[in-house]
């Protein structure tokens, strides 16, 4: 079997299994701090292994912003986040103290939720296509021709600098780096900050969504200038309410302005923009995913590609 976490902004996800037909029940651990969730992240992977016998490998889908190059210094490392107990923690250091039997595959948890989606959900089949998870956070993974996207660091889109979709909307947004970008404006906590209740208390009806689907729209609008998706796929608890992606379907159609034949009204909308079909399991099958990829033959290309200068997503860990 193989074994994945899923280190999210409020909770933790593990699980063990080869696809989601095999998926173990899944455990789920409230994000604190390092000190209290990794050790009891290590004992639910114990308790997997003395069910299903020591994992082939280990994947970690972590939130972010998380250093991924293996060749750097701080590999592992979890960078600003306004999660401050967690600045400049290696995720990597006590997981493989405790289980150097099982090589680690390591990504954000919105790339890694992309390659699940790609491998057993609606981004089967697709060469270029983007996720997009709004919940406590936004994030978006990009995937393209069989891997999730890097650069100098990783995708952070939900920090895209947006327009005020209407003149009366006066909130400062919560983002502590930026105010008012995408997040600061859409995020689950920003919602709570704006009424005073959690966004769960919220009526479908009420109109703070459709105003969170008219900004999530110019993400999608920005996604298919800069990198023509052929699928956006969407997740989480806010983006996944329908009041918010019928109106951002609507809103995104309006922005394109008849720019795109491919993508001419609601309908074609409707096609291009889709629920995730893994709903929740997206992370945590997204860190299986990477356990697999990890174990397979193709991390002989991924070494080659590290020693030619090219980004490598994947470390062996030889124990």
């Amino acid at each position: 079997m193989y074994f994945g976490i899923e280190l999210g902004g409020t909770k933790v996800v593990v699980a063990a299994g080869l696809s989601p037909e095999t998926l173990s029940p899944l455990v789920r651990l409230p994000t604190t701090d390092p000190q209290n969730t990794i050790p009891a992240v290590i004992a639910a992977l114990r308790d997997l292994e003395a069910t299903h016998g020591p994992g082939r490998a280990l994947g970690i889908a972590s939130f972010g912003p998380i250093r991924l190059d293996p060749r750097a210094r701080d590999y592992g490392t979890i960078l600003d986040t306004p999660k401050l107990a967690w600045r400049d923690f290696n995720v990597l250091t006590p997981l493989r103290d405790a289980f150097p039997h099982m090589p680690i595959a390591l990504d954000t948890d919105v790339n890694a939720a992309a390659l699940a989606e790609a491998r057993w959900g609606a981004g089967k089949g697709q060469d270029i296509f983007a996720y997009v998870t709004v919940g406590t956070g936004v994030g978006v993974g990009l995937y393209a021709h069989g891997r999730p996207l890097h650069g100098f660091l990783h995708p952070e889109a939900g920090h895209m600098l947006i327009r005020r979709t209407a003149s009366e909307d006066i909130f400062a947004g919560i983002c502590p780096f930026h105010r008012d970008c995408l997040e600061g404006m859409i995020c689950g906590p920003s919602v709570e900050q704006r009424l005073g209740v959690k966004g769960e208390a919220v009526p479908d009806d009420h109109s703070v969504w459709g105003q969170i689907g008219g900004y999530l729209a110019q993400l999608f609008h920005n996604l298919t200038v800069l990198t023509a998706p052929q699928k956006i796929i969407v997740g989480g608890g806010v983006g996944l309410k329908h009041s918010v992606l019928d109106s951002a379907r609507e809103a995104y159609i309006d922005l394109l302005g008849g720019y795109y034949r491919d993508i001419p009204d609601r309908a074609a909308a409707q096609r291009l923009i889709v629920p995730a079909a893994l709903s929740d399991r997206a992370g945590v099958l997204g860190a299986i995913a990477l356990a697999v990829s990890s174990d397979s033959k193709d991390i002989e290309a991924d070494a080659t590609q590290k020693e030619t200068g090219t980004q490598a997503v994947f470390e062996r860990q030889d124990g």
